[in-house]
């Protein structure tokens, strides 16, 4: 008789516990510009490597560092030790060469130069339920240091592009925009989205609203896609600016931010300048309703206890519940790119 029990093993306990090692590695990499370099020139020794990126550590701990990226299958390798010769792999290439527009790496050095220190202190997060980033000694909110500070500012919305701008893109080729004209991206940041909606559907025009710090940025990124005919730059503060009335009202990475009520209060804001039949998108980590696939969902809602305090993500069904308080007649979920989705309410 076959024997079917389960046999007790550490393996996946001991591979979770030293996961941030493997993070670590990785982030390092992107901070070093690794994959930048291996994109403009691919098959590179160790030695040239070593050398490019200005390490000073022994050949051997050079070796381990290319070695583990290749082991984790974010490098390709042909030889060994010495003969090595490494370049990326398709996902690396695309995703991490900061030369080109499908890099994500902006949230990854993010979380390198400013969430890994604060993650250090989830422990903290989780008895006090506060603050545990440069917001964590009181005075200025997170938004506002950010807004505040150029340089922190540009590595947040850096950080945002590239852990959004996949389902950007996702969504503007999904989506069936065919009966929309208009579109305002409340909280648009960089301009991302409504670059890719207007350049993936030549009929549509959009408006990318957020506070004025964004508004150079979010210029250049229009400008980049020569697309100044059809998105417009405004500047405001959706929490005391009504937002300019458009078929569609979207919000990528927003609801997030903040606590129940204030979710709600968000969604009132996008019904109210919507006309009937017009559709809010809410674009964000969205947790599966029985709370096991999606862990970067929870993962993410976690990011927001370390930045925000009481921001949380959420799952559809807590969705179509604030979508029916506000008025909202019918919800769906559109599944975009990797664990994100866009949550859509239609009034």
């Amino acid at each position: 008789m076959e024997n079917t029990t389960t046999q007790a093993t550490p393996a996946a306990i001991l591979q979770m516990g030293s996961g941030f090692w493997a993070s670590k590695i990785l982030l390092t990499a992107v901070n070093f510009e690794l994959f930048t370099h291996l994109a403009k020139q691919p098959n590179q020794s160790a030695k040239k490597l070593k050398s490019l990126l200005n390490l000073k550590c022994t050949d051997r701990n050079t070796y381990d560092f290319l070695d583990c990226l290749t082991g984790f299958g974010f490098l390709k390798r042909e030889g060994l030790l010495e003969t090595a010769r490494y370049s990326n792999t398709i996902d690396t290439d695309i995703f991490l060469d900061k030369e080109k527009p499908s890099y994500i790496g902006g949230i990854l050095e993010m979380m390198n130069n400013r969430l890994w220190e604060f993650w250090g202190n989830l422990d903290d997060g989780l008895k006090t339920g506060l603050i545990q980033n440069e917001a964590k000694d009181g005075g200025k909110g997170i938004f506002d240091l950010v807004y505040s500070n150029p340089e922190l500012l540009k590595s947040f919305v850096n950080g945002m592009t590239g852990v959004q701008i996949g389902n950007f893109m996702a969504l503007a080729k999904k989506f069936d925009f065919s009966n929309f004209k208009t579109m305002v991206d409340a909280g648009g940041s960089a301009g991302v989205l409504s670059a890719m909606v207007a350049k993936n559907n030549s009929h549509m025009t959009c408006t990318t609203f957020d506070l004025p710090p964004l508004e150079t940025m979010a210029k250049e990124t229009v400008q980049k896609f020569q697309l100044e005919e059809r998105v417009k730059v405004l500047s405001g503060d959706f929490f005391k600016n009504e937002l300019p009335k458009a078929d569609i009202v979207s919000m990528g990475n927003i609801l997030h931010d903040w606590d129940e009520g204030t979710k709600i209060n968000l969604m009132q804001i996008a019904y109210d300048a919507l006309p009937k039949g017009g559709a809010f998108i809410a674009i964000e980590n969205v947790i599966d309703n029985d709370r096991k696939q999606n862990v970067f969902g929870m993962m993410m809602s976690l990011n927001m206890l370390i930045e925000t305090g009481d921001g949380f993500d959420y799952t559809f069904n807590d969705f179509t519940k604030w979508a029916k308080i506000v008025g909202f007649s019918s919800t769906e979920l559109m599944p975009l790119a990797g664990p994100s989705s866009a949550a859509i309410a239609i009034k």
